[in-house]
């Protein structure tokens, strides 16, 4: 087993035990988890991929996936800012796919 097919394997048993199921695009979430791969070892740490990290971890603590926004986000949207983890109605069409916004604050987007 590659990898990403291990974190895959690990991060879908995990987090769908708290209800968070994977985007059911395949493709996508697995370059989504190869993306946390690639953060970990360029910071040390499973930085949200979708969003530029800073290489400090305590500034970054807020978008270690799964990101503290995941949870507001997949409520209010269906799905994630990265659309990783999403809702079972947003897997099944049920609710419409639309933008999520970055609640992440300005004041974060230093380097």
């Amino acid at each position: 087993m590659s990898e990403v097919e291990d974190l895959y394997e690990r991060l879908k048993r995990a987090q769908e035990a708290k209800g968070y199921p994977f985007n059911k695009d395949r493709a996508r979430t697995l370059e989504l988890v190869e993306a946390l791969i690639v953060n970990k070892r360029r910071y040390g740490y499973m930085a949200c991929p979708c969003r530029l990290a800073s290489g400090d971890r305590e500034w970054d603590r807020d978008i270690v996936c799964p990101c503290v926004y995941r949870e507001p986000d997949v409520k209010e949207y269906g799905s994630c800012y990265c659309n990783l983890y999403v809702s079972p109605a947003w897997n099944d069409g049920a609710i419409e796919h639309v933008y999520v916004p970055e609640r992440r604050p300005p004041e974060k987007f230093r380097l």
